[in-house]
């Protein structure tokens, strides 16, 4: 487990084709009394990340960092908003999260844009299924920071994540 930063707050990360700009993924970083990532019908896997329910525990930022560059490349790009939420809010949401998976494919911005709705700071976003719609909704939300990544690594993600194998394993041997 890895405790939370003590400010309390999520990240929606909104994964977008860089040729026609839409939506092709949905997750969140929620830090509240542990760092977890909700990552719904995700592909990204590591034997040192555990995962119960689409919810991968121990997301310290470097793991956050790899996160995003995994699903950054060549033809997506990655948005990112974090808002800060009050601690009650964050430990709720991962509670609300753990409990509505997994989730089946196609299926990652409507759970998330459903459990989301039932936290006070969340009350406005929009039933969706569409990652663009729900993206665009929570940057008006107020106080919300923004920050796109961009890479032009290819489009296989394998090569991404051994990559970050190899970096976890050698971040490892360093302790």
């Amino acid at each position: 487990m890895v405790p939370g930063s003590g400010t309390p707050s999520v990240t929606l990360y909104t994964m977008r084709d860089t040729g026609n700009d839409s939506g092709a993924h949905t997750a969140l970083v929620i830090d509240g009394s542990q760092r977890v990532l909700w990552d719904p019908a995700g592909s990204f896997k590591h034997v040192s990340i555990p995962e119960r329910n689409d919810v991968l525990f121990g997301i310290t930022p470097v793991i956050e960092e790899y996160w995003v560059s995994y699903h950054a490349r060549a033809s997506f790009y990655v948005v990112g908003r974090r808002k800060l939420v009050s601690a009650q809010s964050a430990d709720r949401l991962l509670n609300d999260f753990m409990a509505a998976g997994p989730v089946g494919q196609a299926n990652c911005t409507r759970v998330t844009s459903a459990v989301m709705r039932q936290v006070p700071e969340f009350t406005s976003l929009p039933s969706t299924w569409f990652p663009v719609t729900l993206d665009t909704a929570f940057a008006k939300l107020p106080g919300v920071e923004t920050e796109i990544y961009r890479e032009g690594d290819e489009d296989d993600k394998s090569v991404a994540l051994m990559r970050l194998d190899s970096e976890i394993r050698t971040a490892a041997l360093r302790r």
